[in-house]
């Protein structure tokens, strides 16, 4: 028996004596995968949502692994909000078994994913010196990884607030006028911050950024810029990949690498050492998604010259 079912094993037996809950938990009770989505729930739902997080803070939704208590609140869980971060290939099927009830929406689906590729590492000429992104519809043709950081572009937070939208009218209705007045406030944030962002890189069109992880892939797309990362689909680059990074930064007169507090930062401190820059955290994980994606776009655009 695997651990996955393990942990389910063990936490249907304290789910079979777990005391229901009162209070907040009165409200309709949703989970969803990383933070940033909490924040979108929150922005539609208010107060009638009591919003549970399953990537937790500082941890990695490539390698999270459930823990028994979330499994737990997962058994009186209305609603699961999916982004399609890499755990969920491997628990979201049975995290749902545990509650049958339980809705699961796919807030990505309908979004063409961005495929990472292997060209980050700059390994043939110049072409594959920033990360080729290409439409989903090439994945079977190129066997392609596909882009999960959908949460950092505000066009496809847009797309995703409407499946969050008609899943909460639909486990709610009673509430229905409330989430719509709130889904229109929402759909008015993002559009000024898209706004506001478009301003920023006005004129920095195909300018590059150093990353250690490629996070900010859908973020450069929307805004006209490349992304060149040290790392990609979780693996370190070698000594050879590195060496053509470096000379590349030095080119182009790159001086800051960017980094999130989820991943080791060694690679990205031997680069920045290198060509006499400095290492930057830039976190696709925050929870106060509008303030830090404007803050993140300061930072890139101070770098970008």
């Amino acid at each position: 028996m695997n651990r996955v079912a393990v942990l389910l094993l063990i936490c249907a037996v304290f789910i079979s004596v777990w005391p229901h809950q009162t209070g907040a938990s009165e409200k309709l009770a949703v989970f969803v995968s990383i933070v940033p989505q909490k924040y979108f729930v929150e922005r539609i739902g208010g107060d009638f949502v009591n919003i549970s997080v399953m990537v937790k803070p500082g941890a990695n939704p490539a390698t999270y692994e459930p823990k028994p208590q979330q499994i737990i609140r997962i058994s009186r869980t209305k609603i699961y909000f999916a982004i399609g971060v890499p755990f969920e290939q491997v628990w979201l099927k049975n995290i749902a078994a545990v509650n049958p009830a339980m809705r699961v929406i796919h807030t990505d689906a309908g979004i063409d994913k961005l495929s990472i590729g292997d060209h980050s590492h700059l390994e043939k000429d110049e072409e594959h010196h920033t990360q080729q992104i290409q439409p989903q519809e090439n994945k079977q043709r190129h066997h392609e990884t596909l882009d999960p950081h959908i949460w950092l572009s505000p066009p496809l937070v847009r797309q995703q607030a409407i499946a969050i939208f008609e899943a909460l009218v639909r486990s709610d209705p009673v509430n229905r006028v409330i989430y719509e007045q709130r889904y229109k406030d929402f759909t008015k944030e993002l559009a000024e911050i898209h706004k506001a962002l478009a301003s920023i890189f006005d004129g920095k069109d195909s300018l590059e950024f150093i990353v250690f992880h490629p996070s900010w892939g859908y973020f450069a797309h929307t805004y006209g810029l490349k992304q060149v990362a040290i790392e990609v689909e979780g693996k370190a680059p070698k000594s050879a990949q590195l060496a053509k990074l470096i000379q590349h930064c030095r080119e182009h007169h790159i001086k800051v690498v960017f980094v999130q507090p989820q991943f080791s930062a060694k690679s990205a401190e031997l680069v920045a050492r290198e060509i006499g820059g400095q290492v930057i955290v830039a976190d696709p994980l925050a929870e106060n998604w509008s303030e830090n994606l404007r803050m993140v776009a300061k930072k890139f655009q101070a770098v970008l010259k």
